[in-house]
């Protein structure tokens, strides 16, 4: 009664109130029944995705591919419903939103496509003997979402799971718990067994006991270097593979001989979709000092006529910040930008809509900083909002060594019409994803995914089946056994 009546109302059952002298016992006895009662779920939900593995795994790849499709399918039908939920689950713009849910769409296509093409080695060996290698599924896979693009994230992380013959466990963001559901519902919508794609809701603490459980095989995890280093250590306890997709702070090199009119929106891409909530973002934006001046001048003008406003409208370009202190923290970016002497060229500032609605909302102008230096805050740390940090340089050797010269690598970027100089550029760039004349792009064939402390792993393209999936080798002996004993 005493575990209910807490769980129910948050108080002591003798007289209602914390202020009595069982204060503490009270509150433990709480902290302890939010543990059991998150174990318990996260238990069940491990549970009902394994007993769905057994018959996933079973199927043959073509059947696979008919439920994912038929998912896929229902997406596309489901399109503006989904994007809608979408802007109120995060607040980013409804034309963004829409490619999200391509995006997701196309993701659970492409693996639809993959699923039946797993496949191993034949090799002969002398003596008529052989061994052969199998590519078998994992078993459940957690799959931990950020809250950025939580529908396309949560189908970027299941389609692959699943085309391999794995199922899953996703938790999405606590910010942005909505959408995820949507997709869980039309996989079993669209055929497949009950349990296949769980979600679980909830913060750290789910994410520790599903990285912890015994019957997860994998975790993938997109969001934050500190916590990916986290479940990185929590997952080696049980010798887990694991998927991490961190954090950025990408360069992103504007040369003397670019396209200016490409190259300006090339920055523009790289520092404002999603408000600024890009992992893979350029926000470092190094332009030769040649054409420095020009280049400010017309990304200040295109940043100043950004609508900002209701994401809903099909004219705004940039919704509001995921939450208040995510809000409060970029602005002290950029605040202590200016301490450390770079100059304010637009924005940086809240922002309140001329709608009466809207004026509560986590609105900030996009921001653009001059007189940026390597040295400075706002260069070297992950702000995960809208600011572009811009610098000059004079040479490839010099800005190449500046654009390494940080512990992540998850993207970059080279604006120039020297196709020499653009392979020799991104050869010797640090980044696991990179962009000749343009970025942000991620179609869902191509590998996503970073070098050094940005994450291992990938996600997308066809390789992603090697990190969902695992080797088995077969030896098969056609003769006699040639014995030492």
């Amino acid at each position: 009664y005493i575990l209910w009546r807490l769980m129910r109302f948050g108080s002591c059952p003798s007289c209602d109130c914390f202020l009595c002298h069982h204060h503490c016992s009270y509150l433990l006895i709480r902290r302890v029944c939010v543990v059991l009662i998150t174990f318990l779920e996260v238990d069940q939900a491990v549970r009902a995705a394994k007993s769905a593995f057994g018959h996933w795994s079973r199927m043959s790849g073509m059947e696979r591919a008919r439920i994912m499709i038929e998912a896929a399918h229902m997406i596309e039908s489901r399109r503006e419903e989904i994007a809608r939920l979408e802007v109120v689950n995060n607040g980013k713009s409804i034309t963004e939103a829409r490619l999200d849910v391509d995006s997701a769409r196309l993701c659970i296509e492409y693996y639809a496509g993959l699923s039946s093409t797993m496949a191993g080695q034949h090799v002969q060996l002398p003596g008529g003997s052989f061994a052969y290698t199998r590519r078998e599924p994992l078993g459940v896979c957690a799959g931990i979402g950020a809250w950025n693009y939580p529908f396309q994230i949560a189908a970027w992380k299941s389609a692959p799971a699943l085309a391999c013959g794995n199922s899953m466990v996703f938790k999405p963001s606590p910010v942005t718990p909505v959408t995820a559901v949507m997709l869980a519902e039309i996989f079993t919508q669209a055929g497949a067994p009950d349990g296949l794609l769980n979600v679980v809701q909830g913060g750290q603490e789910t994410g520790r006991l599903l990285c912890h459980h015994p019957d997860v095989a994998k975790v993938s995890f997109t969001g934050s270097v500190p916590t990916g280093q986290k479940i990185m250590e929590m997952a080696s306890k049980g010798v887990k593979p694991v998927t991490l997709e961190l954090g950025g702070k990408s360069p992103l090199l504007i040369f003397q001989d670019s396209d200016l009119e490409n190259a300006v929106k090339g920055a523009l891409m790289a520092n404002f979709l999603s408000q600024g909530q890009v992992c893979s973002n350029g926000t470092r934006v190094f332009v030769h000092k040649d054409i420095l001046p020009e280049f400010l001048r017309e990304v200040v003008a295109r940043t100043k006529a950004i609508e900002i406003g209701d994401p809903l409208l099909e004219s705004t370009r940039m919704g509001a910040l995921v939450s208040r202190p995510h809000l409060s923290k970029v602005l002290a970016f950029v605040e202590q930008a200016k301490r450390e002497g770079a100059t304010v060229l637009c924005g940086g500032e809240p922002y309140v809509p001329s709608d009466p609605k809207l004026r509560g909302g986590y609105y900030m102008t996009p921001c653009v900083l001059g007189d940026c230096r390597d040295e400075m805050t706002c260069v070297k740390e992950e702000i995960f909002g809208p600011v572009m940090s811009v610098l000059s340089f004079e040479t490839e050797e010099e800005v190449l060594r500046r654009a390494n010269d940080t512990t992540m690598g998850l993207a970059a970027g080279v604006f120039t019409r020297d196709v020499r100089r653009a392979h020799r550029v991104v050869e010797q760039l640090k980044a696991g994803s990179c962009f000749i004349n343009n970025y942000n792009v991620t179609p869902v064939e191509v590998p996503f995914g970073g070098f050094k402390m940005s994450g291992i792993g990938r996600e997308n393209g066809q390789v992603t089946i090697e990190y969902y999936s695992q080797l088995k080798t077969v030896f098969v002996e056609m003769g006699d056994v040639d014995s030492l004993f």
